[in-house]
Protein backbone atom coordinates (compact mmCIF):
# COMPACT_ATOMS: atom_id res chain seq x y z
CA UNK A 1 0.00 0.00 0.00
CA UNK A 2 1.46 3.36 -1.04
CA UNK A 3 1.37 6.53 1.05
CA UNK A 4 -1.35 7.93 -1.25
CA UNK A 5 -3.43 4.78 -0.70
CA UNK A 6 -3.07 5.17 3.08
CA UNK A 7 -4.15 8.81 2.92
CA UNK A 8 -7.16 7.90 0.76
CA UNK A 9 -8.13 5.14 3.20
CA UNK A 10 -8.02 7.58 6.13
CA UNK A 11 -10.02 10.22 4.24
CA UNK A 12 -12.64 7.64 3.16
CA UNK A 13 -13.32 6.87 6.84
CA UNK A 14 -13.90 10.52 7.82
CA UNK A 15 -17.46 10.77 6.43
CA UNK A 16 -18.85 7.70 8.24
CA UNK A 17 -17.04 8.80 11.43
CA UNK A 18 -18.61 12.29 11.19
CA UNK A 19 -22.07 10.75 10.75
CA UNK A 20 -21.53 8.42 13.72
CA UNK A 21 -20.34 11.26 16.01
CA UNK A 22 -23.29 13.47 15.00
CA UNK A 23 -25.86 10.70 15.52
CA UNK A 24 -24.32 9.59 18.84
CA UNK A 25 -24.86 13.14 20.08
CA UNK A 26 -28.43 13.29 18.75
CA UNK A 27 -27.69 16.30 16.52
CA UNK A 28 -29.48 16.90 13.21
CA UNK A 29 -27.75 18.15 10.07
CA UNK A 30 -29.71 21.42 10.45
CA UNK A 31 -28.51 21.84 14.08
CA UNK A 32 -24.92 21.16 13.04
CA UNK A 33 -25.23 23.58 10.12
CA UNK A 34 -26.45 26.32 12.47
CA UNK A 35 -23.55 25.64 14.89
CA UNK A 36 -20.79 25.55 12.25
CA UNK A 37 -22.01 27.78 9.41
CA UNK A 38 -21.52 24.89 6.98
CA UNK A 39 -24.51 24.27 4.70
CA UNK A 40 -26.70 21.19 5.24
CA UNK A 41 -25.93 19.97 1.70
CA UNK A 42 -22.16 20.23 2.29
CA UNK A 43 -22.48 18.36 5.60
CA UNK A 44 -24.57 15.66 3.93
CA UNK A 45 -22.07 15.24 1.07
CA UNK A 46 -19.19 15.17 3.55
CA UNK A 47 -20.83 12.42 5.63
CA UNK A 48 -21.69 10.35 2.54
CA UNK A 49 -18.16 10.61 1.12
CA UNK A 50 -19.21 12.69 -1.88
CA UNK A 51 -17.17 15.64 -0.60
CA UNK A 52 -13.54 15.36 0.42
CA UNK A 53 -12.84 16.58 3.99
CA UNK A 54 -10.65 19.65 4.43
CA UNK A 55 -9.37 21.52 7.47
CA UNK A 56 -11.80 24.36 6.71
CA UNK A 57 -14.65 21.89 7.25
CA UNK A 58 -13.17 19.66 9.95
CA UNK A 59 -12.03 22.37 12.38
CA UNK A 60 -15.51 23.87 12.95
CA UNK A 61 -16.97 20.35 13.18
CA UNK A 62 -14.42 19.31 15.82
CA UNK A 63 -15.21 22.51 17.75
CA UNK A 64 -18.98 21.95 17.49
CA UNK A 65 -18.70 18.32 18.63
CA UNK A 66 -16.05 19.22 21.24
CA UNK A 67 -13.70 16.48 20.15
CA UNK A 68 -10.05 16.60 19.09
CA UNK A 69 -9.48 16.87 15.36
CA UNK A 70 -7.54 13.59 15.31
CA UNK A 71 -10.64 11.81 16.64
CA UNK A 72 -12.62 12.97 13.60
CA UNK A 73 -9.85 12.05 11.20
CA UNK A 74 -9.06 8.76 12.91
CA UNK A 75 -5.36 9.45 13.33
CA UNK A 76 -3.39 6.35 14.25
CA UNK A 77 -2.60 6.01 17.94
CA UNK A 78 0.75 7.31 19.11
CA UNK A 79 3.31 4.56 19.45
CA UNK A 80 4.78 3.43 22.72
CA UNK A 81 7.19 6.21 23.80
CA UNK A 82 9.21 4.04 26.17
CA UNK A 83 12.83 3.30 25.34
CA UNK A 84 13.09 -0.47 25.40
CA UNK A 85 16.77 -1.09 25.77
CA UNK A 86 18.51 -4.28 26.70
CA UNK A 87 20.86 -3.74 29.60
CA UNK A 88 24.58 -4.12 29.00
CA UNK A 89 26.47 -5.78 31.87
CA UNK A 90 30.24 -5.21 32.06
CA UNK A 91 32.69 -5.32 34.95
CA UNK A 92 29.90 -5.34 37.55
CA UNK A 93 28.07 -2.41 35.90
CA UNK A 94 24.58 -2.63 34.47
CA UNK A 95 24.14 0.04 31.78
CA UNK A 96 20.78 0.89 30.26
CA UNK A 97 21.16 2.71 26.91
CA UNK A 98 18.89 5.77 26.76
CA UNK A 99 19.73 6.69 23.17
CA UNK A 100 18.92 4.58 20.15
CA UNK A 101 21.08 5.95 17.35
CA UNK A 102 24.63 4.70 16.87
CA UNK A 103 27.51 7.16 17.10
CA UNK A 104 27.31 10.68 18.43
CA UNK A 105 26.32 11.51 21.97
CA UNK A 106 25.33 8.41 23.97
CA UNK A 107 23.32 8.38 27.20
CA UNK A 108 23.21 5.58 29.77
CA UNK A 109 21.64 4.95 33.14
CA UNK A 110 24.24 3.00 35.10
CA UNK A 111 23.89 0.92 38.25
CA UNK A 112 26.96 -0.51 39.91
CA UNK A 113 26.68 -2.68 42.98
CA UNK A 114 30.24 -3.49 44.05
CA UNK A 115 33.36 -1.35 43.89
CA UNK A 116 36.46 -2.51 42.05
CA UNK A 117 39.34 -3.71 44.20
CA UNK A 118 41.56 -0.89 42.91
CA UNK A 119 40.85 1.86 40.38
CA UNK A 120 42.45 1.32 36.98
CA UNK A 121 42.37 4.71 35.21
CA UNK A 122 41.89 4.61 31.45
CA UNK A 123 42.33 7.11 28.63
CA UNK A 124 40.36 7.35 25.36
CA UNK A 125 38.95 9.93 22.96
CA UNK A 126 35.80 11.72 23.98
CA UNK A 127 34.11 13.75 26.68
CA UNK A 128 31.99 12.40 29.55
CA UNK A 129 29.33 13.90 31.81
CA UNK A 130 28.15 12.09 34.96
CA UNK A 131 25.12 12.83 37.18
CA UNK A 132 24.57 10.85 40.39
CA UNK A 133 20.99 9.73 41.03
CA UNK A 134 21.56 7.69 44.21
CA UNK A 135 24.51 6.53 46.28
CA UNK A 136 28.07 7.84 46.15
CA UNK A 137 30.32 7.79 43.07
CA UNK A 138 34.13 7.77 43.33
CA UNK A 139 35.80 9.60 40.47
CA UNK A 140 39.55 9.34 39.90
CA UNK A 141 40.59 11.99 37.42
CA UNK A 142 44.17 12.85 36.57
CA UNK A 143 45.55 11.62 39.89
CA UNK A 144 42.87 13.32 42.01
CA UNK A 145 39.87 11.64 43.67
CA UNK A 146 36.49 13.20 44.37
CA UNK A 147 33.29 11.64 45.71
CA UNK A 148 30.02 12.73 44.10
CA UNK A 149 26.71 12.33 45.93
CA UNK A 150 23.10 12.35 44.68
CA UNK A 151 22.38 15.49 42.68
CA UNK A 152 26.02 16.23 41.85
CA UNK A 153 27.50 16.19 38.36
CA UNK A 154 30.98 16.07 36.87
CA UNK A 155 32.28 16.47 33.34
CA UNK A 156 35.72 15.75 31.94
CA UNK A 157 37.83 15.14 28.88
CA UNK A 158 38.33 11.37 28.63
CA UNK A 159 41.91 11.87 27.38
CA UNK A 160 42.70 12.58 31.05
CA UNK A 161 43.31 9.30 32.96
CA UNK A 162 40.01 8.52 34.71
CA UNK A 163 38.06 5.86 36.58
CA UNK A 164 34.72 5.93 38.38
CA UNK A 165 32.68 3.52 40.47
CA UNK A 166 30.81 3.16 43.75
CA UNK A 167 32.35 3.84 47.14
CA UNK A 168 32.61 1.08 49.73
CA UNK A 169 29.34 2.44 51.22
CA UNK A 170 27.22 0.57 48.69
CA UNK A 171 25.78 0.71 45.19
CA UNK A 172 25.60 3.83 43.03
CA UNK A 173 23.12 4.82 40.33
CA UNK A 174 24.06 7.53 37.84
CA UNK A 175 23.54 8.91 34.37
CA UNK A 176 26.42 8.95 31.93
CA UNK A 177 26.52 11.03 28.74
CA UNK A 178 29.46 10.27 26.50
CA UNK A 179 30.49 11.98 23.29
CA UNK A 180 33.13 10.04 21.36
CA UNK A 181 33.98 13.15 19.35
CA UNK A 182 34.45 15.29 22.46
CA UNK A 183 30.95 16.77 22.54
CA UNK A 184 30.40 18.76 25.73
CA UNK A 185 27.23 19.13 27.76
CA UNK A 186 25.68 22.57 27.88
CA UNK A 187 23.69 22.98 31.07
CA UNK A 188 21.49 26.03 31.36
CA UNK A 189 20.32 27.04 34.78
CA UNK A 190 18.74 30.11 36.27
CA UNK A 191 21.24 32.33 38.03
CA UNK A 192 20.99 32.13 41.82
CA UNK A 193 19.50 34.98 43.79
CA UNK A 194 22.14 37.22 45.28
CA UNK A 195 21.95 38.56 48.80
Amino acid sequence: MTEDDRIDAVLNEVGPRLRRVRRDRGVTLADLSAATGISVSTLSRLESGQRRPSLELLLPLARAHRVPLDELVGAPPVGDPRVKARPIVRHGRTMYPLTRQPGGLQAYKVIQEKPYEAPEPRVHEGYEWLYVLAGRLRLHLGGREVVLTAGEAAEFDTRVPHWFGPTADGPVEFLSLFGPQGERMHVRARPGKSG
